[in-house]
């Protein structure tokens, strides 16, 4: 079974692969964007095992994530920092 994980783009790299960063809740990670060529800097994507399979409307990742902690397999949210 493969499992998703919905994290929100943080920035766009147009190279020869077009790489994103997207945060999972506090945790960052480089990810390939090339399935998701319309994806932008704020959308939410699916990723697993390192590439976007697709985009999700923020509504739809809050109730993955949601089901994800419920299962125990999605880490909780990252305490505000205090900068």
């Amino acid at each position: 079974m493969c499992l998703g994980v919905p994290g929100r783009i943080t920035a766009v790299e147009d190279g020869m692969v077009r790489m994103g960063t997207v945060d999972f809740d506090g945790s960052s990670l480089e990810v390939c964007l090339a399935y998701v060529p319309e994806a932008m800097p704020g959308d939410y994507v699916l990723v697993h095992a390192g590439f976007a399979l697709t985009t999700l409307d923020e509504e739809q990742a809050a109730k993955t994530l949601e089901a994800l902690r419920e299962l125990g397999d999605a880490p909780e949210p990252a305490p505000p920092s205090h900068d």
